[in-house]
């Protein structure tokens, strides 16, 4: 079992004329706008994860002082 890395340039420029010939120039655009929306949907999602769970540890923080 051999070691997974990341792309080096030249496939990063095999994936980029595959993804060129399949969608086209004029789609091609679109398509890197639609995948960078969907990971920043994605980032501020994980990120909504976190902020909630600090909400909720600041609520149960502060109903514990009103206990006490």
């Amino acid at each position: 079992m051999g070691f997974i890395s990341a792309p080096g340039p030249l496939e990063l420029l095999v994936i980029l004329v595959v993804a060129l010939l399949v969608l086209g120039p004029k789609r091609l655009p679109e398509a890197a706008r639609s995948v960078g929306r969907g990971m920043r949907e994605l980032k501020d999602s994980l990120a909504g994860v976190n902020d909630d769970d600090e909400d909720e540890r600041d609520h149960e923080r502060e109903r514990s002082e009103r206990a006490a």
